[in-house]
Protein backbone atom coordinates (compact mmCIF):
# COMPACT_ATOMS: atom_id res chain seq x y z
CA UNK A 1 0.00 0.00 0.00
CA UNK A 2 1.36 3.38 -0.61
CA UNK A 3 1.34 5.87 1.89
CA UNK A 4 1.40 9.74 2.01
CA UNK A 5 4.75 9.92 2.42
CA UNK A 6 5.59 7.58 -0.51
CA UNK A 7 3.27 10.09 -2.64
CA UNK A 8 4.77 13.42 -1.86
CA UNK A 9 8.37 11.72 -2.54
CA UNK A 10 6.85 11.43 -5.61
CA UNK A 11 5.94 14.89 -6.12
CA UNK A 12 9.51 16.18 -7.48
CA UNK A 13 9.51 16.70 -10.98
CA UNK A 14 5.58 16.83 -11.78
CA UNK A 15 5.17 19.29 -14.70
CA UNK A 16 1.74 21.36 -13.77
CA UNK A 17 -0.07 24.35 -15.70
CA UNK A 18 -1.41 27.00 -13.76
CA UNK A 19 -3.32 29.56 -15.72
CA UNK A 20 -5.21 32.39 -13.54
CA UNK A 21 -6.07 35.72 -12.14
CA UNK A 22 -2.25 36.92 -10.41
CA UNK A 23 -1.64 39.66 -7.62
CA UNK A 24 0.97 40.96 -5.80
CA UNK A 25 0.32 40.31 -2.31
CA UNK A 26 2.46 43.41 -0.50
CA UNK A 27 2.69 43.57 3.75
CA UNK A 28 3.62 46.26 5.86
CA UNK A 29 4.95 44.89 9.03
CA UNK A 30 4.94 47.73 11.67
CA UNK A 31 3.51 48.50 15.61
CA UNK A 32 1.36 50.31 16.89
CA UNK A 33 1.67 53.13 19.38
CA UNK A 34 -0.73 55.91 19.56
CA UNK A 35 -3.85 57.03 17.75
CA UNK A 36 -4.32 59.33 15.20
CA UNK A 37 -5.09 62.76 16.48
CA UNK A 38 -6.58 62.79 12.46
CA UNK A 39 -9.37 60.31 13.49
CA UNK A 40 -9.31 57.09 15.81
CA UNK A 41 -7.81 54.45 13.82
CA UNK A 42 -4.66 53.28 15.04
CA UNK A 43 -1.32 54.82 13.56
CA UNK A 44 0.82 51.72 12.33
CA UNK A 45 4.76 52.52 12.35
CA UNK A 46 6.21 50.64 9.58
CA UNK A 47 9.70 48.66 9.84
CA UNK A 48 9.54 46.16 7.45
CA UNK A 49 7.99 45.68 3.65
CA UNK A 50 7.91 42.27 1.98
CA UNK A 51 6.24 41.48 -1.30
CA UNK A 52 4.97 37.59 -2.63
CA UNK A 53 3.09 36.30 -5.56
CA UNK A 54 -0.42 36.17 -4.65
CA UNK A 55 -3.42 34.59 -6.40
CA UNK A 56 -2.83 31.93 -8.95
CA UNK A 57 1.17 33.01 -8.47
CA UNK A 58 1.22 31.74 -4.98
CA UNK A 59 -0.48 28.51 -6.59
CA UNK A 60 2.71 28.31 -8.59
CA UNK A 61 4.58 28.92 -5.65
CA UNK A 62 3.28 26.31 -3.18
CA UNK A 63 3.78 23.90 -6.32
CA UNK A 64 7.37 24.55 -6.80
CA UNK A 65 7.81 24.35 -3.02
CA UNK A 66 6.23 20.93 -3.01
CA UNK A 67 8.15 19.50 -5.96
CA UNK A 68 6.34 20.02 -8.78
CA UNK A 69 7.64 22.06 -12.10
CA UNK A 70 5.42 24.99 -12.89
CA UNK A 71 4.24 26.94 -16.29
CA UNK A 72 2.42 29.68 -14.87
CA UNK A 73 0.13 31.76 -17.32
CA UNK A 74 -1.68 35.32 -16.85
CA UNK A 75 -1.65 38.93 -16.83
CA UNK A 76 0.63 41.25 -15.40
CA UNK A 77 0.20 45.59 -16.15
CA UNK A 78 2.89 47.62 -17.27
CA UNK A 79 4.19 48.96 -13.75
CA UNK A 80 6.18 48.37 -11.01
CA UNK A 81 4.35 45.81 -9.19
CA UNK A 82 4.11 43.72 -12.70
CA UNK A 83 7.41 43.87 -12.74
CA UNK A 84 8.26 43.07 -9.28
CA UNK A 85 5.64 40.11 -9.26
CA UNK A 86 7.63 38.63 -12.43
CA UNK A 87 10.89 39.06 -10.61
CA UNK A 88 9.66 37.27 -7.60
CA UNK A 89 8.32 34.29 -9.82
CA UNK A 90 12.06 34.18 -11.41
CA UNK A 91 13.08 33.97 -8.38
CA UNK A 92 10.60 30.60 -7.19
CA UNK A 93 11.83 29.31 -10.75
CA UNK A 94 8.34 29.85 -12.23
CA UNK A 95 8.54 29.40 -16.01
CA UNK A 96 5.90 32.27 -16.80
CA UNK A 97 4.04 32.84 -19.88
CA UNK A 98 2.43 36.34 -18.63
CA UNK A 99 0.86 38.90 -20.61
CA UNK A 100 1.72 42.38 -19.95
CA UNK A 101 -0.58 44.90 -20.94
CA UNK A 102 -0.97 48.52 -20.17
CA UNK A 103 -4.54 48.18 -20.38
CA UNK A 104 -5.03 47.12 -16.88
CA UNK A 105 -2.71 47.45 -13.63
CA UNK A 106 -1.52 44.59 -11.91
CA UNK A 107 -3.78 43.51 -9.26
CA UNK A 108 -2.29 44.68 -5.85
CA UNK A 109 -3.30 43.75 -2.83
CA UNK A 110 -1.77 45.65 0.63
CA UNK A 111 -1.84 44.46 3.81
CA UNK A 112 -0.77 46.49 6.64
CA UNK A 113 -0.23 44.28 10.07
CA UNK A 114 0.42 45.93 13.22
CA UNK A 115 2.44 42.45 14.85
CA UNK A 116 0.69 39.67 14.49
CA UNK A 117 -2.99 41.97 13.82
CA UNK A 118 -3.75 42.97 10.21
CA UNK A 119 -5.37 46.51 10.52
CA UNK A 120 -6.24 46.84 7.05
CA UNK A 121 -5.97 45.51 3.37
CA UNK A 122 -5.84 48.26 0.33
CA UNK A 123 -7.09 46.53 -3.06
CA UNK A 124 -5.97 48.30 -6.49
CA UNK A 125 -7.44 46.03 -9.30
CA UNK A 126 -9.37 45.59 -12.75
CA UNK A 127 -11.79 42.92 -12.77
CA UNK A 128 -13.10 43.24 -16.55
CA UNK A 129 -12.93 39.91 -18.02
CA UNK A 130 -9.75 39.74 -20.48
CA UNK A 131 -10.89 40.11 -24.62
CA UNK A 132 -9.39 40.48 -28.18
CA UNK A 133 -5.86 40.82 -27.88
CA UNK A 134 -5.47 39.60 -24.27
CA UNK A 135 -7.69 36.70 -25.09
CA UNK A 136 -5.79 35.39 -27.73
CA UNK A 137 -2.15 35.80 -26.13
CA UNK A 138 -3.28 33.65 -23.22
CA UNK A 139 -5.14 31.12 -25.32
CA UNK A 140 -2.05 30.84 -27.50
CA UNK A 141 -0.03 30.81 -24.25
CA UNK A 142 -1.71 28.09 -22.68
CA UNK A 143 -1.98 25.50 -26.34
CA UNK A 144 1.82 25.68 -26.39
CA UNK A 145 2.04 24.80 -22.73
CA UNK A 146 -0.40 21.87 -22.70
CA UNK A 147 1.76 19.53 -24.75
CA UNK A 148 4.29 19.63 -22.12
CA UNK A 149 2.30 19.05 -18.70
CA UNK A 150 0.54 16.59 -16.28
CA UNK A 151 -2.25 18.58 -15.26
CA UNK A 152 -4.08 21.68 -15.32
CA UNK A 153 -4.70 24.02 -12.13
CA UNK A 154 -7.54 26.99 -12.98
CA UNK A 155 -7.05 29.82 -10.54
CA UNK A 156 -10.24 31.88 -10.56
CA UNK A 157 -10.64 35.05 -8.59
CA UNK A 158 -13.09 37.00 -10.45
CA UNK A 159 -10.01 39.37 -11.98
CA UNK A 160 -10.98 38.55 -15.44
CA UNK A 161 -8.30 36.12 -16.88
CA UNK A 162 -10.59 33.22 -17.09
CA UNK A 163 -12.99 34.30 -18.79
CA UNK A 164 -15.47 32.29 -21.00
CA UNK A 165 -14.03 31.77 -24.21
CA UNK A 166 -10.44 31.06 -22.55
CA UNK A 167 -12.15 28.31 -19.96
CA UNK A 168 -13.87 26.49 -22.88
CA UNK A 169 -10.95 26.28 -24.71
CA UNK A 170 -8.45 24.80 -22.02
CA UNK A 171 -11.25 22.15 -21.33
CA UNK A 172 -11.72 21.24 -24.47
CA UNK A 173 -8.08 20.37 -25.62
CA UNK A 174 -7.37 19.00 -21.93
CA UNK A 175 -9.80 16.57 -22.15
CA UNK A 176 -8.84 15.20 -25.70
CA UNK A 177 -5.12 15.10 -24.52
CA UNK A 178 -6.54 13.11 -21.41
CA UNK A 179 -5.07 15.69 -18.93
CA UNK A 180 -6.31 16.27 -15.54
CA UNK A 181 -8.17 19.74 -14.49
CA UNK A 182 -8.44 20.93 -10.99
CA UNK A 183 -10.30 24.08 -10.23
CA UNK A 184 -10.43 26.92 -7.58
CA UNK A 185 -13.76 28.46 -8.48
CA UNK A 186 -15.32 31.81 -7.53
CA UNK A 187 -19.16 32.13 -8.05
CA UNK A 188 -19.56 34.66 -11.09
CA UNK A 189 -18.08 31.50 -13.31
CA UNK A 190 -18.84 28.63 -10.85
CA UNK A 191 -21.00 26.51 -13.14
CA UNK A 192 -18.25 26.74 -16.31
CA UNK A 193 -16.53 24.77 -15.33
CA UNK A 194 -18.26 21.16 -16.16
CA UNK A 195 -16.47 17.83 -16.16
CA UNK A 196 -12.87 18.69 -14.08
CA UNK A 197 -10.66 16.41 -12.19
CA UNK A 198 -11.26 18.19 -8.59
CA UNK A 199 -13.35 21.16 -8.53
CA UNK A 200 -12.17 22.44 -4.66
CA UNK A 201 -14.96 25.12 -3.12
CA UNK A 202 -15.43 26.37 0.20
CA UNK A 203 -18.71 26.10 2.15
CA UNK A 204 -19.43 30.13 1.55
CA UNK A 205 -19.42 29.70 -2.40
CA UNK A 206 -21.39 26.69 -2.74
CA UNK A 207 -24.20 27.66 -0.85
CA UNK A 208 -23.97 31.11 -2.52
CA UNK A 209 -23.44 29.03 -5.92
CA UNK A 210 -26.75 27.15 -5.43
CA UNK A 211 -28.76 29.50 -3.69
CA UNK A 212 -28.89 27.25 -0.34
CA UNK A 213 -28.66 27.86 3.12
CA UNK A 214 -26.52 25.61 4.65
CA UNK A 215 -26.71 25.05 8.15
CA UNK A 216 -25.96 21.42 9.13
CA UNK A 217 -23.42 18.35 8.15
CA UNK A 218 -26.87 16.93 5.88
CA UNK A 219 -27.05 20.15 4.24
CA UNK A 220 -23.57 20.10 3.36
CA UNK A 221 -23.68 16.51 1.91
CA UNK A 222 -26.91 17.59 -0.05
CA UNK A 223 -25.51 20.42 -1.78
CA UNK A 224 -22.37 18.40 -2.41
CA UNK A 225 -24.08 15.67 -4.09
CA UNK A 226 -25.76 18.25 -6.38
CA UNK A 227 -23.06 20.24 -7.25
CA UNK A 228 -21.12 16.50 -8.70
CA UNK A 229 -23.97 15.70 -10.55
CA UNK A 230 -24.40 19.59 -11.60
CA UNK A 231 -21.00 19.49 -12.58
CA UNK A 232 -19.68 16.28 -13.59
CA UNK A 233 -16.78 16.51 -11.65
CA UNK A 234 -14.51 13.04 -10.93
CA UNK A 235 -14.28 14.95 -7.28
CA UNK A 236 -15.30 17.89 -5.84
CA UNK A 237 -13.58 18.76 -2.40
CA UNK A 238 -15.68 21.52 -0.24
CA UNK A 239 -13.43 22.89 2.19
CA UNK A 240 -14.89 23.57 5.77
CA UNK A 241 -12.73 25.98 7.54
CA UNK A 242 -11.70 24.54 11.06
CA UNK A 243 -13.86 21.73 10.25
CA UNK A 244 -11.69 19.77 7.67
CA UNK A 245 -12.94 18.96 4.33
CA UNK A 246 -15.57 16.62 2.88
CA UNK A 247 -14.87 15.03 -0.36
CA UNK A 248 -18.01 13.74 -2.94
CA UNK A 249 -17.45 11.82 -6.19
CA UNK A 250 -20.17 10.00 -8.69
CA UNK A 251 -21.60 7.07 -6.56
CA UNK A 252 -19.35 6.94 -3.36
CA UNK A 253 -20.03 7.92 0.20
CA UNK A 254 -18.93 11.24 1.47
CA UNK A 255 -15.35 10.94 2.61
CA UNK A 256 -14.73 13.50 6.04
CA UNK A 257 -11.29 14.54 6.35
CA UNK A 258 -10.89 16.50 9.97
CA UNK A 259 -8.66 19.83 10.00
CA UNK A 260 -4.95 19.36 10.89
CA UNK A 261 -4.87 22.31 13.37
CA UNK A 262 -1.27 23.11 14.55
CA UNK A 263 -0.43 24.50 17.74
CA UNK A 264 -0.90 28.59 16.75
CA UNK A 265 -3.30 29.76 13.83
CA UNK A 266 -1.89 32.85 12.67
CA UNK A 267 -3.23 32.89 9.11
CA UNK A 268 -5.41 31.20 7.06
CA UNK A 269 -5.00 33.41 3.81
CA UNK A 270 -3.41 31.72 1.10
CA UNK A 271 -5.18 28.10 2.65
CA UNK A 272 -7.00 27.09 -0.10
CA UNK A 273 -4.12 28.10 -2.38
CA UNK A 274 -1.85 25.06 -0.49
CA UNK A 275 -5.02 22.32 -0.42
CA UNK A 276 -5.14 22.53 -4.53
CA UNK A 277 -1.61 22.61 -5.10
CA UNK A 278 -0.96 19.08 -2.55
CA UNK A 279 -4.43 17.56 -4.02
CA UNK A 280 -3.39 17.67 -7.57
CA UNK A 281 -0.18 17.09 -6.95
CA UNK A 282 -1.09 14.04 -5.09
CA UNK A 283 -3.75 13.15 -7.94
CA UNK A 284 -0.97 13.16 -10.59
CA UNK A 285 1.20 10.48 -8.71
CA UNK A 286 -1.62 8.16 -8.30
CA UNK A 287 -3.17 9.23 -5.26
CA UNK A 288 -6.60 8.07 -4.89
CA UNK A 289 -8.98 11.18 -3.55
CA UNK A 290 -9.66 10.43 -0.33
CA UNK A 291 -5.51 10.57 -0.18
CA UNK A 292 -5.24 13.87 -1.67
CA UNK A 293 -7.53 15.34 0.53
CA UNK A 294 -5.70 13.87 3.53
CA UNK A 295 -2.35 15.40 2.56
CA UNK A 296 -4.43 18.56 1.19
CA UNK A 297 -5.70 18.78 4.57
CA UNK A 298 -1.95 18.28 6.41
CA UNK A 299 -0.29 20.88 4.04
CA UNK A 300 -2.83 23.36 4.96
CA UNK A 301 -2.93 22.64 8.68
CA UNK A 302 0.92 23.62 8.11
CA UNK A 303 -0.19 27.06 5.95
CA UNK A 304 -1.94 28.45 8.55
CA UNK A 305 0.50 27.99 11.46
CA UNK A 306 2.72 30.78 9.22
CA UNK A 307 1.54 34.35 8.59
CA UNK A 308 1.29 35.65 4.86
CA UNK A 309 0.18 33.55 2.25
CA UNK A 310 3.82 31.86 2.00
CA UNK A 311 3.85 28.58 0.53
CA UNK A 312 4.68 25.07 2.10
CA UNK A 313 7.48 23.21 1.26
CA UNK A 314 8.35 19.46 0.75
CA UNK A 315 10.28 19.21 3.34
CA UNK A 316 7.77 20.81 5.63
CA UNK A 317 5.46 18.33 4.29
CA UNK A 318 7.31 14.98 4.61
CA UNK A 319 8.56 16.06 7.93
CA UNK A 320 4.75 16.60 9.34
CA UNK A 321 3.65 13.45 7.61
CA UNK A 322 6.93 11.45 9.18
CA UNK A 323 6.41 13.21 12.95
CA UNK A 324 2.83 13.46 13.11
CA UNK A 325 3.39 16.93 13.84
CA UNK A 326 0.54 19.48 12.50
Amino acid sequence: MTTLVQLVERFVGRRILVVGDLMLDEYLHGAVRRISPEAPVPVVEVRERRCLPGGAGNVAANLRALGGEVVLVGLVGADEPGRELRQLLEDDQIECSLLVTAERPTTTKTRIIAGHQQVVRVDREVTRDSSGEELAALQAAVHAALPTVEAVVLQDYDKGVLAEPLVAAILAEARARGIPVAVDPKRRRFFQFSGVTLFKPNLREAAEALGWLITSEAEEDAAGHELVRRLGCEHLLLTLGERGMALYRPGRPVARVPACTPREVYDVSGAGDTVISAATLALVVGADGHDAARLAAVAAGIKVGKLGAVPVHRDELLRALREGDV
